[in-house]
């Protein structure tokens, strides 16, 4: 069955040389070109993917791939941004993009890129060696199929990268991540020199599913090296 690809591009040409390339991957692609009508497309439709420009008309990327994020359903998102525009980059994959690629663009890129996602997102899909169903790790569940966690029964609301990035983590108890390692296995990519997105990301779910998160119980730093997850909780 051929995926389906959101492109979100306001430069006509640019955007019917991906449609053109997606195609040779078998994929149907549906082309836009202003930010909102993007937003009613993802909102309303179901892709395997969304390739989403950052200057757009309507409504910028950046803003448009934050309300993506807060919908319920997770389409993996690859940004399109100005090779100058390092902040555009950071805010993106911390908004939730899973990989970007900067402009101008090799198209032979573009389609490594997208071949990639469509590989984690089969891996995760078909389960690989991961956990199915619940796993508990001390006083948390982590449903995987609902993407839900609780805590002492408490729902705890998170990002589905922070979702992806704990689910990564309880499923490797005791293994220590690097920040690249972690930005290869969860954001799909190796981002040299953006480590600091997961430093943030961290952060952000210790304040979440920690009670005092300078002295958490869940995700460990591992002082010189990265972080692990706690292997001394009951399973």
């Amino acid at each position: 069955m051929a995926r389906q690809v959101l492109v979100v591009e306001d430069n006509a040409d640019i955007g019917k040389l991906i449609k053109l390339h997606l195609s040779d991957l078998d994929c149907q692609v549906r082309l836009v070109e202003d930010g909102r009508t993007g937003f009613e497309e993802a909102r309303t439709g179901r892709f395997d993917l969304i390739v989403l420009d950052l200057n757009l008309p309507g409504m910028e990327g950046l803003e448009l791939c934050k309300r993506l994020r807060q919908l319920s359903d997770y389409t993996p998102i690859l940004m399109l941004t100005a090779r100058s525009s390092e902040m555009d980059r950071v805010l993106g994959l911390e908004l939730g993009a899973d990989d970007y690629v900067t402009k101008p663009f090799s198209i032979h890129e573009l389609l490594a890129r997208v071949k990639a996602i469509f590989r984690r997102a089969e891996e995760f899909s078909n389960g690989g060696n991961e956990v199915k169903g619940a796993l508990a790790r001390g006083a948390m569940v982590i449903d995987v199929e609902k993407r839900s966690v609780t805590i002492e029964g408490k729902g705890i609301e998170l990002t589905a990268k922070e979702f992806d990035l704990l689910l990564h983590f309880a499923n490797h108890p005791g293994r220590v991540y690097t920040r690249t390692q972690l930005l290869d296995a969860v954001w799909g990519h190796s981002h040299e020199g953006y480590e600091h997105t997961v430093n943030s990301h961290i952060n952000r779910l210790r304040s979440k599913i920690e009670g005092s998160p300078a002295k958490p119980t869940y995700v460990l730093t591992v002082w010189g090296v990265g972080y692990k997850f706690n292997d001394g909780l009951p399973g």
